[in-house]
């Protein structure tokens, strides 16, 4: 979480407000309530919303697949934002680094698993996307102690032709539009795979680097 402002300490040697500890608790508390938290939260609140209106009509009715898909876009845009503010004003919490990343997965994977499960999208398609993001998230944990693997722009690709993909899935669309999802769902799965294959390779030159400069750290204290 961000630190806590002087002026919200009191300054620089001014006397500690009563309940010093408490205070501060409280700051920090409050800190987790920005705009980019909040937009998080947003995310995550349109899953189960979205998935109530994917399913109503038994999953098939193009008014309310369209509605499915309002808060889909929405969810996706605030993914684009959410990042740039906390970014760009300084308000990356703890619980935004944790929840972020869960919120993306989740709007991601129940749209993938509502359209498998509805027999617009084959299983293999949700199990090779799913397979690599959580993988993915396996993987940061395993090199974290090393290192973070920026974004590339593969990864932003993969990003946004999933997001396009799967939204024009949700769509109850048909004749050339249908035809033009299926080549963009194509793209899709190729960039899933190759970003996933990439990101497995930084994420073991990296491991073996900061092997290595342990090793050597630990040889030159001897």
């Amino acid at each position: 979480m961000t630190g806590v402002p002087a002026s919200a300490a009191g300054g620089t040697g001014a006397k500690p407000a009563p309940g010093g500890k408490l205070g501060a608790a409280a700051v920090n508390q409050a800190s987790l309530w920005n705009i980019a938290n909040i937009l998080t939260m947003l995310r995550l609140v349109l899953v189960p919303c979205f998935v109530v209106l994917m399913l109503q009509g038994g999953g098939f009715d193009p008014a309310w697949r369209a509605w499915a898909w309002a808060a889909f876009a929405v969810a996706m845009i605030t993914d684009v934002f959410d990042g740039h503010l906390a970014r760009t004003y300084n308000l990356v919490t703890d619980f935004g680094k944790i929840a972020d990343p869960i919120a993306d997965k989740a709007i991601m994977g129940a749209a993938l698993l509502c359209l498998s499960a509805l027999g617009d999208l084959p299983w293999w398609v949700t199990g090779v996307i799913l397979f690599r993001e959580l993988g993915i998230t396996v993987l940061r944990f395993w090199v974290i102690r090393h290192g973070v693997i920026p974004a590339s722009r593969g990864g932003k690709a993969k990003t946004l032709a999933q997001g396009v993909a799967v939204g024009m899935y949700v769509l109850a669309l048909t004749g050339p539009l249908a035809t033009l999802r299926f080549w963009v769902m194509a793209m899709a799965v190729v960039l899933t795979v190759v970003t996933g294959l990439d990101y497995v390779r930084q994420a073991v030159v990296l491991r073996r680097q900061g092997l290595a400069a342990e090793r050597a750290a630990a040889e030159s204290a001897r």
